[in-house]
C-alpha cells in the first residue's frame, strides 16, 4: 500500500519593533533570542516598524540610524536572511494601503478605549496626533497582510492583538475568509525582565535610562546599572517575587542569560551578599552580550550588505502582501486592471 508523503504546510509568524532607540535586555531575553528558533516552526516576517516610530516627533537621520542598527541587530542575534523575511515596514507600501481600508472596518468607540492611546497622550499631551490614535489599526494590517496566524505578544500588546482579531473578524463576517484570524504566542520559558530601578514594572527602553541594559551598553555600563539596581533591606539572596521583587529580578536576569533557574541561582549564592548577586549578574549579561556586541560592529559598518537584505527582504515581503491586498480590494468592489 502506497504511502503518500505530505508536506505539512508552515505556519506565518509576524513580529514587528520600532526602530526608537535602545534595544533592551528585555527584549533580547523576551523576543529576539527566542526568534533565531522559530524559523524551524514557522514562516518568519520580522518587520522593523519604522512608519509605528512616526506618531511621536523622530530626528530624521537618527531614524535612520536607529533602523538600520535594528536590522544589524536582528542579524547579530542570529536571525538568518535566508531563513526569515527581515524588512522595514515603509519599504512594503500595502502596509498603508491595507491599513486605510480597515480604518473604514474600525469603530472610534475601540479605538477610544485602548490603554496604549491613553498613555501615550497623557505622556505627550502637546501632540495627541490622528496616527496615534489609529496606530492598532496600521498594526492590524501589518499582522493581517501576511495571513499570520501567531504574533508573539507581551503583555502590553495584548489589547492590539485582540482588536486586530476583531477586525479580522468583522471583515470576514461581511465578505468571507479573506484574512486569517491571529493568535498570540507567548512563549513558556521567557523571563520577564524588569525594571532595574522599579522591579515593580516591565523593563523598558521609555524609561530612565538606569533602569534598563541596552544590547550595546558597554561592560562598564552594564556594572554600574547593576550596581544602583534596587533591591531590599533583607540581606538574604531568595527568589520570593511578592516580597522581594528587586532580587527576585536580578536572579531571573541571571538565570534567564544563563538557562537556570532563579532558584538555582539562589541556591548557588547562599550566604553572600547582595553585592556578589549584583556582580554575578552583571558578568553573566556582559558575557551574553559581548559576541552580539562585537558582531552588530562588524554588521553596522557593511551598509551594503544591510541595503541587500532589506531589499530583498521587502521584495518577498511584498509578494505575499500584494496577494493578500489584491484580494481585499476585489471583495470590497474596487475596480482592478
Amino acid at each position: 500500500m502506497e504511502q503518500a508523503n505530505e508536506t505539512v504546510q508552515k505556519k506565518n509568524l509576524f513580529s514587528a519593533i520600532q526602530p526608537s532607540g535602545s534595544i533592551t535586555l528585555g527584549n533580547y531575553v523576551g523576543a529576539l533570542r527566542n526568534f533565531v528558533l522559530l524559523h524551524e516552526q514557522y514562516n518568519c516576517l520580522f518587520c522593523v516598524a519604522d512608519l509605528h516610530a512616526l506618531t511621536l516627533r523622530q530626528d530624521p537621520a537618527a531614524l535612520r540610524r536607529n533602523s538600520a542598527s535594528l536590522i544589524a541587530l536582528y542579524l547579530a542575534c542570529g536571525l538568518d536572511p535566508e531563513k526569515n523575511i527581515i524588512y522595514c515596514q515603509s519599504h512594503v507600501p500595502e502596509h498603508t494601503e491595507l491599513a486605510w481600508i480597515l480604518n473604514c472596518f474600525t469603530y472610534m468607540g475601540e479605538l477610544s478605549r485602548m490603554t496604549q492611546f491613553k498613555d501615550k497622550s497623557q505622556k505627550h499631551a502637546d501632540n495627541i496626533n490622528a496616527g496615534l490614535f489609529t496606530y492598532p489599526v496600521l498594526m492590524a494590517a501589518d499582522i493581517l497582510l501576511y495571513q499570520t496566524h501567531v504574533v508573539p505578544v507581551g503583555a502590553d500588546q495584548k489589547q492590539h492583538l485582540e482588536i486586530c482579531r476583531d477586525i479580522a473578524g468583522r471583515f470576514n463576517g461581511i465578505y468571507g475568509d479573506v484574512f486569517t484570524i491571529p493568535e498570540g504566542y507567548i512563549s513558556k520559558t521567557t523571563a520577564r525582565i524588569m525594571s532595574l530601578t522599579d522591579p515593580t514594572r516591565k523593563m523598558s527602553k521609555s524609561d530612565a535610562e538606569d533602569s534598563y541594559v541596552a544590547i550595546l551598553d558597554a561592560p562598564d555600563v552594564i556594572r554600574r546599572k547593576f550596581k544602583r539596581a534596587v533591591t531590599d533591606s533583607d540581606a538574604e539572596i531568595r527568589y520570593d517575587p511578592e516580597n522581594k521583587p528587586g532580587v527576585s529580578n536580578l536572579l531571573s536576569i541571571l538565570s534567564a542569560v544563563k538557562g537556570t533557574t532563579p532558584q538555582e541561582e539562589a541556591q548557588a549564592l547562599a550566604g553572600q551578599g547582595y553585592g556578589a548577586l549584583k556582580e554575578a549578574t552583571a558578568q553573566a549579561v556582559i558575557d551574553t552580550l559581548s559576541p552580539i556586541q562585537a558582531r552588530y560592529q562588524e554588521l553596522i559598518k557593511d551598509k551594503e550588505y544591510i541595503n541587500r537584505v532589506l531589499q530583498e527582504g521587502a521584495e518577498k515581503a511584498h509578494a505575499i502582501a500584494f496577494r493578500t491586498l489584491r484580494k481585499v480590494y476585489k471583495k470590497i468592489g474596487l475596480y482592478q486592471v
